[in-house]
């Protein structure tokens, strides 16, 4: 099979596009985009959907977060605008982040493995790498997932909007991709460009096994999945490694790739077998792929991610596991609150049975390796086991 011709860079990174990572980026953008980037805070601001920082005050948006509505729009501020509006309507009437912060533990982790997951690991850019295997995804499975997801009722949430309880639910991972994932991956410095901030993510989709009636099947919930996280999340995806196609593929792509918009189309990328490992290295590190797939990481899909050894130099957890080895994130909605002296706090959130889920988790301390400070910080930070917290901390909207 003839791979989808792939694009290279002098420094051997695929470029999927007019602004591949750091191009367009912060740290990375010409006077022309500043420019732009400034007039674009004006017009939101005039609009109301902005407010800049003051004293003691950050700003309603992170700069980060502007940006790729404006990297979408080709950095043309009235566009960019005009969907950034409209996201900011959906997100209101949906009541987004009262979905994220309480979420069935239960509804949250069905929907996460029926979608991309994180492998806990990077690629060589520090950006975050997700699996999906596509395959688990039969008719029985998307029927009972059809049928609980429409009996979904979050608390607290009285939603005006028209999206479906299912996607809903979906948008809840996308919530912890912009609220979790990012941020964290943009405090660990030890990688190139590291004063930019990760506001993307690469997939690795493996297809193996996967026949035309149930690519068929799955139409619907692969589009609807993209065209909203288009609409909504837009330039949050770098790359698409699609790995194991069948032999009839070529014959369908040119109806699947109808299901996206061009621009992810443009983003994914066709291995064959023989290209497989060979390409996934150019990117990844062998120790973050796989084994399934050549590398060296003991990760299957629907594992939790496993924990990258460049967070233990800035990790201080509020329960340490007795095997250090075996630390890991927990399961659910996590975001992160403001700490002192620049550390961030790693909160775990969603509810079971209807009871909130507020537990801290870990203190992140880019900057420094004061443990004893962290330490202080996580009892400051709990209060007869209520939860202290300030603004949340996120690449998605603050």
């Amino acid at each position: 099979m003839e791979a989808q011709r792939i694009r290279t860079t002098e420094s051997g990174i695929l470029n999927t596009g007019e602004f591949g990572y750091p191009t367009g980026h912060l740290g990375h953008l010409t006077e022309p985009q500043k420019e732009a980037l400034v007039t674009f805070k004006e017009l939101c601001a005039s609009k109301g959907l902005y407010t800049p920082a003051s004293q003691g005050v950050t700003p309603s948006h992170d700069d980060t977060t502007l940006l790729r509505f404006l990297r979408a729009r080709r950095f043309v501020p009235p566009d960019a605008l005009q969907q950034f509006s409209e996201t900011e309507a959906w997100r209101q009437a949906n009541q987004i982040d009262t979905v994220y912060e309480n979420i069935d533990l239960k509804d949250y982790e069905e929907t996460r493995k029926l979608y991309p997951q994180w492998t806990g690991r990077r690629d060589k850019r520090g950006i975050p790498v997700y699996l999906f295997e596509v395959a688990p995804l039969n008719s029985k499975t998307m029927a009972n997932y059809a049928k609980s997801s429409a009996s979904t009722s979050i608390a607290h949430v009285k939603s005006k909007g028209t999206t479906s309880p299912k996607l809903l639910r979906l948008f809840a991972l996308y919530e912890n991709l912009t609220c979790f994932i990012m941020p964290l991956c943009s405090a660990l410095k030890e990688r190139p460009n590291p004063e930019s901030p990760i506001s993307q993510s690469n997939n690795i989709v493996d297809i193996s096994g996967v026949g035309l009636k149930q690519f068929w099947n799955l139409r619907s919930h692969m589009q609807d999945a993209s065209t909203l996280a288009t609409a909504h999340y837009p330039e949050t995806l770098d790359r698409i490694f699609v790995i194991g196609a069948p032999s009839f593929f070529p014959t369908v792509w040119g109806w699947i790739k109808r299901w996206f918009d061009p621009i992810t189309t443009s983003k994914i990328f066709i291995l064959s077998p023989q290209d497989t490992l060979r390409t996934l290295t150019t990117f990844i590190d062998k120790s973050n792929i796989p084994k399934k797939y050549g590398g060296d990481l003991p990760y299957e899909f629907g594992m939790a991610p496993i924990l990258d050894p460049a967070e233990e130099q800035h990790i201080t957890w509020a329960t340490p596991h007795a095997i250090p080895s075996q630390q890991a994130w927990p399961l659910g909605p996590i975001k992160w609150v403001p700490g002192q002296n620049g550390t961030l706090v790693a909160m775990a959130v969603g509810s079971s049975a209807g009871v909130e889920r507020r537990e801290i988790v870990a203190t992140l301390h880019p900057n420094s390796d004061d443990k004893k400070a962290a330490y202080e910080q996580l009892g400051r930070l709990s209060v007869e086991g209520e939860i202290v917290v300030e603004k949340p901390v996120g690449n998605g909207h603050a």
